[in-house]
């Protein structure tokens, strides 16, 4: 067997796995929505009919005050049990384990009514919390135990404890949160007690046979930490406990070091669960982008855990586990790791989604059942919207062809795979292509598609994207001032000094780019990446497995300790600065950046700053000449010294030949649709929606 680590059963205690995966905890927010535990059963019931043997629920929490919102949903009462139950019984009847989080937001609430083991702020929460008292601890544990006895009256098989990423069990754990003078502070034995006593109470009230996975916080990368020796002791002492299992995790919420965004290399904080599983008997899981076959095995074969979790992935695509067990990996749907339709939804209060696979959390109502009425389809643009149109039609029955007039597949996905950080987009590439070979596509490359090409189709996608917006100020027609596209396309090579016009998402890609950008390098971008051939069936995987050719840049960058050698792992950063001059502009007053994601628009800031990037917000311009950009900034007259202007500044819709098609129905989708971005989340779940019901 091709990955015979991750095939390999796992025994523990009374209880075994059929391979090494186990779904990680995502918090939904299907808990909250109306007929959500319905919607979340059906959900959980793909996964494990996908393959995967064990699921950890999104974070519930044990009682109001522990809540993350003051709308989450809570393990309190008899009702929620029974609202669970419809869960637990789906998983069960799709032959698989799952065990609910139970999470206490502790300072990180976002609530009045938080509580904390010291009154210290969170510095991502505007609320002040309670200092607990000592009854009130008490209360507390009672409560974990409390929902963990709902949780087994639920059906679930187990808890995890979540003892990590920051909230209230990690915050007694360390002297940056615990400021306690009584049994509950002070010394490390001390602030050990509160996650022992949960621990330990929930064993030997719910017996042997209640699955206790607790998740370690092994590299808090926050000041005042847990040094190696803690986490180590913390380890064997739960174990001790009770615990049948410990996960991982990486990194407070607050740390202000990116864990799981998609320029964090793969694999890259295995070497702590290593360390962890040296130290105990019971299984150790390891976490945080791994999101394809071949580096879940990696990690296994090289010991660095004896579980692999993954959550995300498996929005991406439910049935990871059998394709990969299938010898299937080529069309595995990857995680790109950007985090815009899971975790950026769930913080906006929305349901929890996936770019690459729209359907995920939406499984009673997306579906793309056969058609009892199959229709010839052209699709013209094969970018994000125009393949995954055409697969998500092709699987309902559908004959579709698809035309392109460039010799590739992929539009605007051929661009941002070159932005530094984005190498994953090549895994995106390559499942589209596999899948619309899969799925018998008609595939014309090189064709300009025109109304002659369409008299024997019922009705046509028009796909065709987006173009570069451009700008009108003098000097705007010079040969120094080029679009993006230019740039991204080798057209021309970016300058040693440049100004970008338009700060929006591009911008910030752009300014990467250029950040990084080698003069007359094939690809400025250093990940393994396997040889492309759009004319057949791609390799299982384009990017290397656990890429640790990066980890170390990365973590010198970041200022990462793996070895812990310094307490909670958080070292130096070791950056230097772009050797180009960069100048990244905005016409809105608003701080530059400001629209930029939640979950992962700090990070680019961040890196743009240490870049030695300037922003600049508040910018009209005035003209471009011999002497550079001339610009009026906050009403403040300056020339920027730049050599060339890279243009930003949005697109226009590409959709003239919708107009030209009279006598059949014509759909627009995609960037031709709306242009106000270059959002690949909308393009493909407007697509999706599209081919569900035509």
């Amino acid at each position: 067997m091709r990955y015979s680590h991750l095939f390999t059963p796992l025994k523990f205690s009374h209880w075994q796995l059929n391979n090494r995966v186990i779904m990680g905890s995502m918090h939904t927010n299907l808990e909250e929505s109306e007929n959500g535990f319905e919607k979340l059963a059906r959900f959980y019931q793909e996964r494990v009919a996908g393959g995967v043997g064990l699921i950890i629920t999104g974070g519930i929490a044990p009682n109001h005050s522990g809540a993350l919102t003051a709308h989450q949903a809570l393990m309190q009462t008899e009702q929620d049990a029974q609202n669970h139950k419809v869960v637990t019984h789906r998983v069960h009847q799709a032959g698989g384990l799952i065990c609910m989080q139970i999470l206490h937001a502790g300072r990180y609430g976002y609530h009045p009514n938080i509580v904390a083991p010291s009154a210290i702020q969170a510095p991502i929460s505007p609320f002040l919390p309670a200092e607990l008292t000592e009854i009130q601890i008490e209360q507390q544990i009672a409560d974990f135990v409390n929902s963990a006895k709902l949780a087994q009256q639920a059906g679930y098989d187990g808890v995890e404890i979540m003892g990590s990423e920051g909230y209230l069990i990690n915050q007694f754990l360390v002297a940056r949160t615990n400021k306690r003078t009584d049994n509950w502070g002070g010394s490390f034995i001390n602030r050990c007690r509160f996650a022992l006593e949960i621990v330990s109470q929930i064993r030997q009230q719910l017996g042997d046979k209640f699955i206790i996975i607790y998740r370690l916080s092994m590299l808090d990368l926050v000041e005042q930490g847990s040094s190696i020796d803690e986490v180590v002791s913390l380890a064997k002492q739960i174990e001790q406990a009770g615990a049948n299992i410990l996960n991982s995790g990486i990194g407070w919420h607050e740390a202000r070091i990116p864990t799981i965004a998609a320029m964090v290399p793969r694999a890259t904080f295995t070497k702590m669960s290593k360390q962890i599983k040296q130290q105990v008997n019971i299984p150790v899981v390891t976490c945080n982008r791994i999101n394809m076959p071949d580096t879940a095995e990696q990690v296994l074969a090289e010991g660095d855990a004896d579980l692999i979790s993954m959550a995300r992935p498996f929005l991406a695509d439910s049935d990871w586990i059998n394709k990969a067990k299938n010898g299937q990996t080529h069309l595995i749907n990857t995680c790109i790791a950007c985090n815009q339709a899971c975790l950026d939804h769930v913080f906006e209060g929305k349901l929890a989604s996936c770019l690459v696979n729209p359907r995920a959390a939406h499984e009673t109502e997306l579906n793309f059942t056969l058609t009892a009425q199959p229709k010839k389809l052209a699709v013209v643009g094969a970018g994000p919207a125009g393949m995954a149109f055409s697969i998500y039609a092709a699987q309902r029955g559908h004959q579709v062809s698809l035309f392109e007039a460039q010799p590739r597949l992929g539009g605007q996905l051929n661009l941002a795979k070159q932005i530094p950080g984005k190498s994953e987009f090549y895994e995106m590439l390559r499942y589209f292509k596999n899948q619309l070979i899969e799925n018998k596509v008609n595939i014309k490359l090189n064709h300009i598609a025109t109304p002659a090409d369409f008299n024997e189709f019922d009705e046509v996608i028009v796909a065709t994207g987006v173009v570069p917006r451009q700008v009108d100020f003098p000097g705007a027609d010079s040969d120094s001032v080029v679009s993006y596209l230019d740039i991204l396309t080798g057209k021309t090579q970016p300058a040693d000094a440049v100004a970008i016009i338009g700060a929006g998402g591009i911008g910030f890609d752009i300014a990467e780019y250029v950040c990084h950008f080698a003069d007359k390098a094939e690809n400025p971008i250093q990940v393994n990446i396997k040889p492309q051939d759009d004319s057949k069936v791609q390799q299982s995987g384009v990017l290397s497995a656990k890429e640790t050719n990066l980890v170390d840049e990365f973590t010198d960058k970041w200022g990462i300790d793996l070895n812990l050698s310094v307490r909670s792992g958080l070292g130096k950063a070791k950056v230097e600065k772009s050797a180009k001059t960069i100048f990244l502009l905005q016409r809105k007053t608003d701080k530059v950046g400001a629209g930029l994601a939640k979950t992962t628009g700090w990070i680019h800031k961040m890196e743009l700053k240490q870049q030695g990037v300037a922003m600049l917000s508040g910018v009209e311009y005035k003209k471009f000449d011999h002497q550079g950009l001339h610009i009026n900034c906050n009403g403040e007259a300056q020339i920027l010294p730049v050599k060339q202007v890279i243009v930003c500044a949005g697109q226009e819709s590409l959709a003239e030949l919708a107009s030209q098609i009279n006598d059949k129905p014509v759909h627009i989708i995609g960037g031709a649709y709306l242009a106000n971005q270059l959002d690949a989340k909308n393009a493909i779940k407007q697509a999706a929606v599209l081919a569900a019901k035509i």
